[in-house]
């Protein structure tokens, strides 16, 4: 799958973006390519920096949709170098969490159950903003409880953060691979662009090849690089590293 058509198969979910913005912001981010990661590092950790971590993630947080391409790929990537970093943290309230699994397993839900849903995906987008899970059960209450202009923003961010990861290569070997800063997100990143995971494995080069296709065909090899996430997780955990 190549990144142009996975890109048009992304933006074929926001139906809230209209069609002139869809085409100009696909053309503006199919532009980023792959991110210089060392530019990034320097500008989001710099407090002087259009760039710095603290500004874009209150751009982010905020309910509009003002952020360029190019701030939500600093954002998306500098969050690898932020000082609570972790791309192995433990879920958020696991209590809640485990009460959810249920409901998130049913075709409908009461609105109570939204609310619980809605709940839980603030609380986890405060500890991890880019988590592109909780961020499409956000969009999904807000469009069930009819708030739509808040469903079109939220999904204006998400569309943008896919954006970001597609970019970033075409997924078809090494060379090319999508740079993520979560290993879910290769999961939810493949699910969200209409693909079906069936397998995986690891490369001890520092890529994690998945396996998936659509429906009821063969699935495809596709590869994400996560050589910084493992980098900046040995950092942190350098016991992990000698194991």
């Amino acid at each position: 799958m190549n990144v142009r058509k996975l890109i048009l198969i992304i933006f074929s979910m926001a139906i809230f973006l209209g069609a002139n913005a869809a085409k100009t912001s696909e053309k503006r981010t199919a532009q980023l390519g792959k991110p210089d990661l060392e530019k990034i590092a320097r500008e989001t950790t710099d407090p002087e920096s259009p760039m710095y971590y603290d500004r874009l993630l209150k751009e982010f947080l905020r309910n509009d949709t003002t952020m360029t391409a190019e701030e939500f790929q600093a954002f998306y990537y500098g969050t690898l170098f932020q000082e609570d970093y972790d791309p192995y943290r433990p879920a958020v309230n696991q209590r809640l969490l485990d009460e959810l699994k249920p409901i998130y397993a049913k075709e409908k839900r009461t609105r109570a159950e939204r609310q619980k849903m809605l709940d839980y995906a603030m609380q986890v987008i405060e500890d991890n903003p880019v988590d592109l899970r909780q961020l499409t059960n956000r969009i999904y209450v807000y469009e069930q409880n009819g708030k739509y202009d808040l469903a079109r923003i939220w999904q204006y961010k998400l569309n943008h953060l896919l954006l970001v990861i597609a970019s970033s290569g075409t997924g078809s070997d090494k060379e090319n691979a999508w740079a993520v800063v979560y290993p879910q997100h290769e999961y939810d990143f493949l699910n969200l662009s209409g693909t079906t995971v069936t397998d995986s494995r690891f490369d001890p080069a520092g890529y994690d090849v998945i396996i998936a296709g659509k429906k009821g065909a063969d699935g495809a090899e596709h590869f994400f690089d996560i050589r910084e996430l493992l980098h900046q997780y040995f950092l942190k955990h350098p016991k992990e590293a000698s194991k």
